[in-house]
This record gives structure tokens, C-alpha cells and sequence, in this order.
């Protein structure tokens, strides 16, 4: 799909991770596009920004027409309220939610026709994303909702990648959970992008996606091809599971997996996950400052675990 996607698309955000790549992304291909943001970050190139709060947008979008809402930054129903609110007028709707909106007691590969509830791991995140689902559905019946598992790429403004990337630069010794055998689904931010203009293109008659890659990958394989796209080699260490895993690893002690088979029937290919950390590498090399908020799992390896 290279040919120009000419369309009027607003997207809330448009400045970090995944609304940002997705304003690049849709310029790119033709798109005018307009990003809500508080003015805080730098704006993408050839984008119209609207500088406000989307919890306070007044009447900023009252009367303007898009062809796609892309809705990125919605945590709660309060969100989509607000944004709705508006008055802005649009053809389709489309929402970034997450597979937290999955029990952990529901049978996997958790699939779109679960019922959908609290998570304990993930708690009120999960719980507020499923709420807002929920009320934008009610309002706009037509609207397309995303649920996808860990996204990854260029611009991943939250310590994962970046955290191995740190210790592969360091040449340091890489602590695992356990064996690290619990398995992980991640989805490109790039296939992410791909998927929507597919869904705007087809308008299919199913609402609700799961979107993320086929294949599972375990903690260790990922570890290694992080340290790989570094071009080093991990010597790995296993923890021991009395030890707490979210002192020292970036993902929480949860495997799960979503059944895709709805994306696959329209996007059946994806980034394969060497390629696209790759990628991440070479752009978190050039951007150390990037990540929102770096966590002390170096620190506590380093006064816990490491051999003196």
C-alpha cells in the first residue's frame, strides 16, 4: 500500500511513542493532518496543531470535519466524553484501548468475544480502558477499538527496550526471571499504523481487533535479540522467583496471549521482531533521552544481585 492516503485525520497526542509516530506516519502517506496536544513537545513536521487540553477543548474542533478520529490518548470514559463533547464531526472513530481489558482468570489466547473485565495486574489502567470502550461504543456504535499487547519502535518513551539496550551498551551481565521461559506478544508500532489505514480502507463489519505479532517470543529470546540489535551477546542470569520481578525487569510476572485471528484475516504479515528492534536500536542509540521515565532496575541489580 504505497499509493496516497488523502485523507483529513485528528489525532490526540501527537507528540510521543505512538501518536507521534502515527502523525509521521499519516503525513507521510498524504494525510492532512491535525494533532491535539498541550504545546509541551515539539510538533511533528507539516502537522496543524490545536494547543489545549482535550479535557478543555471549548470550541476548538466545533464545526470541523475529519475523515478519522485516532484517539491515542483516551485513559478513561471521561476522555472520550470530553472529546465527543467537542462537537467535532467525523467518519471514523478509532481507539487505542489495550488487551488490559482482559481478566487474567479468562481462557487464552484471550479473544475479542471474551468478556472483559478487571485485571489485578494491571489494575485501574485496565479497568478505565474498558470504561471507555464501553461508553464510546454506546455513543458511537461504529467506532473501531484496538487491543493491542506491549508496542514497540521508534519513539518508546517507557523503559523496555531501552533497558537491555542500556545494558548491552555497558557490556553488562543480563538478569532474568526464573528460567526466563514466560512468553511475550509485542506489536510494531509501524503494523499498528498499517492496521488502521487497512481498517479505513475495508471498513470491516467487526468493531473490536486484537491486534499484535503470531509468534510469542520468551523473556530470554528477547533479551538476546535486544542485546543482538546492539550487536552484543547476552550472557543471561536467572533470579530466582522470591526475588520481586518488577525490582529488576521491565515487564511484570504475566504472561498472556491474544488470539489475532481478526487482524490476520486482513494483515496477515508483520514486522518480524529482530527487524524492528533493530530499528528501535539504532534510534535509541541517537536518542538516550528519550524514555519518559527511567526505572532503577541497574541500581538494584547492582546492590542485590550482582556478585560483589
Amino acid at each position: 500500500m504505497n499509493y496516497c492516503l488523502n485523507k483529513r485525520i485528528l489525532i490526540t497526542g501527537g507528540t510521543t511513542f505512538v501518536s507521534k509516530y502515527a502523525a509521521e506516519y499519516f503525513v507521510s502517506k498524504g494525510s492532512d493532518v491535525t494533532v491535539i496536544n498541550r504545546g509541551s513537545r515539539a510538533q511533528v513536521n507539516s502537522v496543524t496543531h490545536i494547543n489545549c487540553d482535550r479535557a478543555a477543548l471549548g470550541g476548538k474542533l466545533k464545526g470541523r470535519h475529519f475523515d478519522l478520529v485516532l484517539d491515542v490518548t483516551a485513559y478513561t470514559a471521561d476522555d472520550i466524553k470530553a472529546l465527543l463533547a467537542s462537537q467535532v464531526g467525523f467518519d471514523d472513530y478509532i481507539f487505542i484501548s489495550s488487551s488490559a481489558v482482559y481478566p487474567e482468570t479468562n481462557p487464552q489466547p484471550f479473544s475479542e468475544d471474551q468478556l472483559c473485565g478487571r485485571n489485578s495486574v494491571w489494575g485501574e489502567y485496565g479497568a478505565n480502558k474498558l470504561k471507555a470502550e464501553q461508553y464510546l461504543l454506546k455513543e458511537v456504535p461504529n467506532a473501531y477499538i484496538l487491543r493491542p499487547p506491549y508496542l514497540y519502535g521508534i519513539y518508546e518513551n517507557l523503559y523496555r527496550e531501552a533497558f537491555p539496550f542500556d545494558c548491552a551498551m555497558r557490556d553488562r551481565i543480563f538478569y532474568i526471571p526464573q528460567n526466563g521461559e514466560m512468553n511475550l506478544q509485542f506489536f510494531h508500532v509501524s503494523d499498528l499504523c498499517r492496521f488502521i489505514r487497512i481498517l479505513m480502507e475495508k471498513h470491516p463489519n467487526d468493531r473490536i481487533f486484537n491486534v499484535g505479532n503470531n509468534d510469542m517470543v520468551s523473556v530470554k529470546e528477547w533479551v538476546r535479540l535486544c542485546y543482538k540489535a546492539a550487536g552484543k551477546t547476552a550472557e543471561l542470569v536467572s533470579v530466582d522467583k522470591k526475588i520481586p520481578q518488577r525490582d529488576y525487569f521491565c515487564f511484570p510476572d504475566y504472561e498472556y496471549a491474544l488470539d489475532v485471528g481478526r487482524q490476520n484475516a486482513l494483515m496477515p504479515d508483520t514486522v518480524p521482531l529482530e527487524q524492528g528492534l533493530k530499528e528501535e536500536f539504532e534510534w535509541y542509540a541517537d536518542n538516550l533521552d528519550s524514555v519518559y521515565k527511567r526505572r532503577p532496575y541497574i541500581e538494584f541489580i547492582d546492590n542485590n544481585l550482582a556478585e560483589k
